[in-house]
Order: C-alpha cells, then structure tokens, then sequence
C-alpha cells in the first residue's frame, strides 16, 4: 500500500496535539481533481486531501492510560474528547476501570468490531471481579467476517461464571455504559470502536442516571432479543417464573 507522506508545516491545525491533517488514504485516485479543473486550466475551489503516513511511535497503549488517569468523573461530570488514530478505546475502558478501582454491577458495550486485544482486556476485567455483568452487541458485518475465529475465541474467553452475553444485531452503534457499587452511572458514546481505526476519533464520557437509564433500556433489548448465549434461569428470577407460569395457567 502506497502513502504519501506530507510535511508538518503544511497542517497547521493542532487541537492539544491531535492533528486534524492525519488523513491515511490507500491507493488514492487522483485524477478527479484534474478533471475539475476546467478547461483553461485555472486553480479549482477543490483542494486534493492532505495523505499522512503514521508515525508507529504513536500506537502506545500509554495514550490511553494516560486519559485514563486524567479524567475525574465525579457526579455529574462530562468530559469530550478527541483522541488519534492510534488510541485503543478498549484499553481506555480497562484502564479507566481498574485505575479507579470501580467495581461495575454491569456494563453493556455496543461496537462495530474489536479485536483479540479487547477481548483479552474485557477478560482481565471479569477475571479480576471488576465487572459482574457484561453484554457485548456486536455488528452482523463482524459476525459473518470473525465466525471462524474470534468468535469462538471471545466464547472460550469470556464465557465463564454465568457473567457474559453476547449479542448480535445490525449496528452502528459506539457505546459504553457501567453502572458501579459507588452510585455512578456512566456512559461513554462517541465514533470510536474498541479497537484503534487510524483515524481522528471523538467521545464524550459523563456521569448521568438519566442518559444512563435511557441507553440501557434500549440496549437491554437488544440484548435479550438478539443474545446467542441461552442462560440458565436461577433463584429468585426461577422462582418468579414458577410463579408466573402457575398463575397463567
């Protein structure tokens, strides 16, 4: 794959050091623009994107650490945020979780696609009791693409404790929400999927019951609706089946 890589001098938008000119084009075509032009070859309206090669230097996990540790979310709080391409929201979420040492009654989690290494960091959250619940919506476009391998990974590696669903719908949706021991309801929800992208990303993450409450009725269905995991039904929850099915009868 080709790229073109362009001088720092000629981006000169920089937002707490986040280029905006971070544009990764493949094999870009770009004789449209010479076709704009008119006939008497004068200079266009129409500017060809800027094409930057990233720096590797850039993909730390410590960008997300880093936020991680930053970010203060008291009641009521709200932070937006831009992150680079390189940044790993899945790490943020591990990071944020475990820096804090919140404990999470549930966490429901909407993305596009994700990879081994949020599956392993959404592990390291089970396996260290910060998470009681977890249900992950996942897209159909990633369904069909990981059925033959991280789908049956994220089985065998999540699957334990009666503690993970896993759903799949037709999605777009980027969200995260966790409500902990502590009182906290948070949601984060932005372009971001759980794996990096190369491209500028943004987010907001905030503390609020009421936006809380209102994505996870949503996503609660989906949930239930499109789950793939049959779970067992266990004490009180059998019980009031029991007595349900008696009464309907």
């Amino acid at each position: 794959m080709r790229r073109k890589k362009v001088n720092e001098e000629e981006s000169d938008l920089h937002i707490s050091g986040v280029d905006f000119g971070n544009i990764e084009l493949p094999d870009l075509d770009l004789s449209l623009f010479d076709v704009l032009n008119d006939e008497y070859n004068e200079e266009t309206r129409y500017i060809k994107p800027k094409v930057y090669e990233l720096k590797p230097e850039y993909v730390l996990y410590d960008n997300a650490v880093k936020l991680a540790k930053d970010l203060r979310l008291d009641f009521g709080a709200r932070y937006d945020v831009f992150v680079s391409g390189s940044f790993i929201f899945g790490d943020f979420l591990e990071a944020f979780i475990m820096g804090n040492n919140a404990k999470c009654k549930k966490m429901t989690v909407s993305t596009l696609s994700l990879n081994q290494n949020n599956v392993d960091s959404l592990y390291n959250l089970l396996a260290g009791n910060y998470i009681d619940e977890l249900n992950l919506i996942v897209s159909v476009y990633f369904w069909g693409n990981e059925i033959r391998s991280l789908i049956p990974y994220m089985y065998r590696k999540l699957d334990f404790g009666n503690k993970f669903q896993l759903s799949v719908a037709s999605i777009h949706t980027k969200t995260a929400q966790f409500e902990t021991l502590g009182g906290r309801k948070v949601v984060i929800h932005g372009s971001a999927n759980l794996r990096s992208s190369g491209n500028i990303e943004q987010f907001t993450i905030e503390e609020n019951p009421e936006l809380y409450d209102f994505y996870d009725d949503h996503l609660s269905r989906i949930v239930e609706k499109y789950a793939t995991i049959k779970k067992p039904v266990r004490g009180n929850d059998l019980w009031a089946e029991l007595i349900k099915k008696k009464f309907n009868d």
